[in-house]
């Protein structure tokens, strides 16, 4: 469920008519709606109840200040990879004890800006590193709270680019070798072992995936247990997908995927924390865009919009799909006709879709992006000097800008031009 809905023949992002967006803020532009946002969280912190837990949203799904502060508000901690991610969520007010570090390449830099800023653990994924840490723990005279990450050797059956749990991908640790690594870990000075972290992949519409992983991770938390590890937390990752095309069969509930985490590991008395990114923010937001022009091509017509790979590259990525409807409702049963929705990049890769059906558009329309709140605006450029789209936020019946468009003058002033050319 999203707060995107048609209302007396207009989209609305909750009370708000897109088309007063786009008036005053122009196109394209990224909308965001507060309730949904809100909602997802609460529905995954519902899903986990009864047990200790603690859901942090993955920060690198959508980064902006303003949306990581309602998140914060509400309680969640937040899962960062870069120490500017780092810097975004103590901006907006998540304390360290609720922030975790993941990633395969965190910096001696970013490890001590966490040390020294808070942290409520790292999560880390190779022997080079673990040393690492225990390095500058050391030089600041500091305990550094750590899970390991473990490959559980799992088929999400996802996407190939956004799979992180088979053997073959970059990381965390091989399960096989996790009680030497944990041994290891035990032994160095700065680091504290805390419990055990997984992480499979992003965009699973199934849990046979989830269930299996997590029984492994039950198994292993007997074993490290009874080699003298202190096992009290599991960091379960995030991972759980979203209806990206309304056609599609729906992805499990959050609270089906609650009951998978308590049949498999809830009888280990651990604390719980999962790291969902996409099914928080993915629908909370749209791309909101303009038709430039329509062109008649061979054999096929051509939406031409003013929104573009630079802003939404999911499709030229990953293949992704997405809806796009109209701004202005169609009628009941009105015809459509089939469309290459394309953006003006000088590339045939900025493509948004081929052949999609859609009602008959002309030059000016509006139309709207779904689900693009996840990965859209945080993975969007400056590819042919285009100007970032801004992010707008909705509550209720106001919008504000979170994220102004950048001026021509401002993207130029970030150039540097050496005195000797």
């Amino acid at each position: 469920m999203d707060h995107f809905l048609y209302r007396d023949g207009l989209l609305h992002a909750e009370d708000v008519p897109l088309d007063d967006i786009a008036a005053t803020v122009g196109t394209p532009a990224y909308v965001y709606s507060h309730a949904t946002l809100l909602r997802h969280f609460t529905l995954f912190d519902e899903a986990l109840a009864g047990m200790p837990h603690l859901v942090c949203y993955s920060v690198k799904a959508s980064s902006n200040l303003a949306l990581l502060s309602i998140l914060a508000e509400a309680g969640a901690g937040m899962d960062v990879v870069s120490e500017g991610e780092y810097r975004r969520a103590r901006a907006a007010g998540v304390p360290g004890e609720r922030i975790v570090f993941s990633g395969v390449g965190k910096t001696r830099p970013e490890m001590r800006t966490a040390l020294e800023g808070g942290i409520r653990q790292f999560n880390l994924e190779s022997e080079p590193e673990m040393r690492a840490l225990s390095e500058v723990a050391v030089s600041l005279g500091v305990e550094a709270p750590v899970t390991i990450r473990v490959n559980p050797d799992v088929d999400a059956r996802t996407h190939a680019k956004i799979s992180t749990g088979k053997s073959e991908n970059k990381f965390g640790i091989p399960i096989a070798r996790a009680r030497e690594v944990y041994a290891e870990a035990a032994k160095l000075p700065g680091l504290r072992v805390v419990g055990i972290d997984v992480h499979i992949g992003s965009q699973l519409t199934e849990l046979e995936p989830f269930e299996t992983a997590y029984r492994k991770v039950a198994e292993l938390t007997a074993a490290l247990r009874a080699d003298g590890h202190a096992i009290d937390r599991l960091d379960l990752g995030g991972g759980l997908g979203i209806p990206y095309e309304r056609s599609n069969s729906a992805p499990p509930l959050p609270v089906e995927y609650g009951e998978v985490v308590k049949r498999t590991v809830g009888q280990l008395g651990c604390e719980i924390q999962i790291e969902p990114g996409r099914l928080i923010a993915g629908n909370a937001g749209i791309l909101l865009s303009r038709v430039v022009y329509v062109k008649q091509g061979e054999g096929r017509d051509f939406l031409i919009l003013d929104a573009a790979m630079n802003d939404l590259i999911r499709p030229a990525m990953y293949d992704a799909w997405h809806d796009i409807v109209p701004v202005a409702e169609p009628a009941a049963g009105a015809e459509t006709r089939p469309y290459d929705v394309v953006g003006p990049i000088c590339e045939s890769g900025d493509t948004f879709a081929k052949g999609r059906p859609m009602s008959p558009l002309r030059e000016g329309d509006l139309v709207a992006f779904r689900s693009a709140g996840a990965y859209g605006a945080v993975m969007s450029s400056e590819y042919n000097s285009r100007l970032l789209a801004p992010e707008v936020l909705v509550r209720r019946d106001h919008f504000a800008v979170i994220r102004p468009r950048p001026s021509f003058d401002d993207m130029l002033a970030r150039d540097r031009v050496p005195e000797w050319i």
